[in-house]
């Protein structure tokens, strides 16, 4: 007589042992952050006592256009803090914008130099430049080793008051945004409100779409505080600026501490109100729209459907409309015509969601309700009246 396999003890057939780590989100505001007397920088360094800490710097090549002595800048930094920060190359250039994530050159050189340098777990990838540049090399440093310690500091009013906020990296691939990329909470923010000032009338503007974003499913008040400050933000008036940007930061960065949920597990995204749109417009146009401006375009058609689904009061995106109109935020944009390959975004979102369609539309201004489907035809129709607004 044969025995039948051997049977598994009920108490070795299963093992689920939950577990977390614990990480701490930094964000700091400041103005001269690579002045030798600006302690910020050589704070946050110095919060992990290991020595030396070593550095390699990357630096987005518009950022590099606009502010050309910033390496030596960096540099001079470094040599007044030699305990705190030491450079093992000077800072290296590299591309920025949409570019920077649409191949993988920018991830490759930044893995080329850890690799170069020795860089290793418990050194530092110093990251400058807008948010696709950020992403990029936050990507690099997200894999290298299996994650070098980032430090971003953003260089526009979009990467200041949402990217660089998030804890996340990511390049293009198969013409579909952030296809490729990483959940890596960064070991620190830092917002340096000098580079604002050499950015385009268009760019810095752009940026501000996602305080609007932002106050719209979560901060009725702060809504209040843009409307009233729009042509302010539009004229760049850096005192009105500066606590808009603040406080967009602050909402993006306690929805990711305190929201539960800050490597999306699950379905729903407030965050990313508008964007199921804005992400495929961009591909549409080649990246010809920025993300900023997307944005804006996105979040203005949900909540015109939201009014069209009986959620929102049109006075309500009346006010969303004027506002946008007073930031100088386009409407609509011609590449919205092909509404076929414009409601392909929504597949692309769901499938990027984890396979449920969630969106987030509004029952009020900070009073998100995520849904999770859309009339088509009734959003087609919605795309008309944005085209017909904002012609």
């Amino acid at each position: 007589m044969h025995a039948g396999p051997p049977r598994p003890s009920d108490s070795a057939r299963s093992i689920d042992a939950p577990f977390g780590v614990d990480f701490v989100h930094r964000l700091r505001f400041t103005r001269g952050l690579f002045d030798p007397a600006n302690p910020i920088l050589r704070e946050v360094l110095d919060l992990d006592p290991s020595s030396p800490r070593r550095t390699v710097v990357f630096v987005d090549a518009g950022v590099a256009a606009a502010w050309p002595g910033l390496s030596d800048a960096i540099q001079a930094y470094a040599a007044a803090h030699p305990t705190s920060i030491r450079l093992v190359a000077p800072p290296e250039t590299v591309a920025g914008g949409e570019a920077a994530k649409n191949s993988r050159a920018v991830v490759d050189r930044v893995l080329e130099v850890v690799h170069e340098r020795a860089i290793c777990r418990r050194s530092y990838v110093l990251a400058v430049g807008g948010g696709a540049m950020l992403d990029a090399v936050g990507f690099a440093a997200a894999t290298a080793h299996r994650g070098v310690r980032l430090i971003r500091v953003p260089t526009t009013t979009l990467a200041q008051d949402d990217a660089a906020v998030g804890v996340k990296n990511g390049i293009n691939r198969f013409g579909k945004k952030n296809f490729v990329g990483t959940f890596s909470p960064p070991w620190a923010v830092l917002n340096d409100e000098a580079f604002l000032e050499t950015l385009s009338d268009r760019d810095f503007r752009a940026g501000l779409s996602e305080t609007v974003k932002v106050a719209l499913v979560r901060d009725a008040a702060y809504f209040d505080e843009i409307e009233a400050l729009a042509p302010r933000l539009a004229a760049r008036d850096m005192v009105a600026t500066m606590p808009v940007i603040r406080r967009s930061a602050e909402l993006h960065l306690r929805h990711i501490v305190g929201g539960g949920d800050p490597f999306e597990l699950d379905e729903a995204r407030p965050l990313d109100f508008g964007h199921w749109s804005a992400h495929k417009l961009e591909q549409m146009t080649g990246f010809a729209v920025p993300h900023g401006e997307a944005v804006g375009m996105g979040l203005a058609l949900d909540c015109l459907y939201s009014v069209r689904t009986g959620r929102l009061a049109e006075a309500d995106f009346q006010r969303v409309r004027r506002c946008m109109v007073a930031m100088d935020l386009p409407l609509a944009h011609a590449a919205m015509k092909d509404k076929k390959a414009l409601l392909a975004g929504l597949e692309e979102f769901r499938e990027h969601l984890g396979g449920r369609l969630t969106i987030t539309l509004l029952r009020g201004i900070g009073e998100p309700e995520d849904v999770h489907e859309v009339d088509e035809q009734l959003m087609s129709r919605c795309v008309d009246e944005m085209l017909d607004l904002g012609g």
